[in-house]
């Protein structure tokens, strides 16, 4: 199995992504377990962040916040998808709603409606699978990543996504000469 084999197979493991909204909603429910993430738009914002460390790093650089428990790694940094990530009305991956039915199914998470917004907690199994999930060292640096977000970026949907995109209008989330790709 060459390199891009490998990368393809993990962007393509479901139970990753599974796993990594798991501890990300864990984060911001674990104190209340009526707590819950509002909205796909917040959830999509927050897991950007969480997903890109690199971007991460250069969020709480525009808040002013210590970047030092990022904790980027070195192949993170170079990693193609960290210079190549472009997005027009913000990070978004289609494939949150499948997602979300998935866990849903699984009995790990539920969602409630409240007015137009979707509010997604876990469940009780769904919070014992996380806290089984955010004792793994595998997962340690989304764990402690969660966190951070949870610390800085615990906004409301709407003004997660405004902040994201003022990112790029600061220039925090411009690529540096050294970053461009040719495109």
């Amino acid at each position: 199995m060459n390199l891009l084999d490998v990368i393809s197979s993990l962007e393509s493991n479901d139970d990753l992504h599974m796993a990594r909204l798991l501890i990300l909603l864990y984060a911001f429910t674990k104190k209340n377990k009526k707590d819950s993430i509002e909205g796909l738009t917040k959830l999509a914002k927050l897991d950007f962040l969480l997903r890109y460390p690199v971007y991460l790093e250069k969020a709480l650089i525009a808040k002013e916040k210590s970047t030092k428990k990022v904790e980027v790694a070195d192949h993170e940094r170079k990693s193609v998808e960290s210079s190549m990530v472009r997005y027009k009305y913000g990070p978004w991956d289609f494939r949150y709603r499948r997602f979300i039915n998935l866990l849903v199914g699984m009995g790990l998470v539920k969602i409630e409606i409240k007015g137009r917004t979707i509010a997604i907690c876990l469940t009780d199994m769904g919070l014992a699978t996380a806290e089984h999930l955010v004792k793994d060292r595998a997962f340690e640096d989304i764990t402690r990543r969660s966190q951070i977000l949870k610390t800085h970026f615990n906004l409301k949907g709407t003004n997660l996504m405004k902040f994201i995109g003022s990112l790029g209008t600061q220039g925090v989330m411009r690529k540096t000469e050294e970053d461009k790709i040719g495109f």
